[in-house]
């Protein structure tokens, strides 16, 4: 009995010596890695490209659409210009919103997230950002009081000068009454801070 309990010693401490030689002689190998279905998804990942894929044309997850298609619901505006143009927006696009307490009140909330660090809640360029980069115009003064909506609509979401896009951050609707706020500020008219505990609804894009 005594020798079969120091023959498993033995072998125990071989095995042991063996797997630590194994681990120290290649550190760059990581080994096998354990489920690798957590790691790496059977399903076809769209945003996430391990290996080619051999199903689609080209080896990507994600397929290109056919020219000239639109996703449903994703309609762009530019698409009703005759030029891609903030100056020609100005002139040939409308806000579709009806001018109501309810959209301006949603306007001037998503103003405070989005746009005030910047422009400031007065709409005067005196936001945190705006006074450390200096720049940032006032709504109330010179050209930009002038301003037409589909001019301000354009400039939020493709941007423009040192004002980077923020298409992919409020969708049309959303921007539209935005763009109902800011032309209340240009007018010089200044209602008490949204509440911070106040949420926008959500609303259907329009394009």
């Amino acid at each position: 009995m005594k020798g079969l309990l120091n023959l498993g010693i033995k072998a125990s401490a071989v095995l042991f010596s063996g797997a630590m030689l194994v681990a120290c002689s290649n550190e760059k190998d990581p080994g096998l890695e354990y489920a690798p279905d957590m790691y790496h998804s059977v399903p076809l990942d769209p945003y996430s490209q391990v290996k080619e894929n051999l199903y689609n044309p080209g080896g990507m997850n994600m397929r290109e659409p056919a020219p000239g298609t639109v996703a449903r619901g994703k309609m762009g505006y530019n698409m009703y210009l005759s030029k891609d143009e903030a100056e020609v927006a100005g002139v040939e696009l409308k806000n579709p919103l009806e001018k109501n307490e309810l959209n301006l009140a949603e306007g001037q909330l998503l103003y405070t997230r989005f746009c005030s660090p910047c422009h400031g809640d007065q709409g005067d360029g005196q936001g945190l950002v705006g006074q450390k980069f200096k720049g940032v115009p006032s709504y109330s003064a010179g050209r930009v009081a002038t301003l037409p909506e589909g001019h301000i609509y354009h400039v939020i979401t493709n941007g423009r000068g040192r004002m980077l896009p923020h298409g992919s951050q409020v969708n049309p609707t959303e921007r539209w009454k935005i763009v109902m706020y800011v032309q209340q500020l240009q007018g010089g008219d200044v209602p008490a801070p949204a509440a911070a505990d106040s949420t926008a609804t959500g609303t259907t894009p329009t394009n």
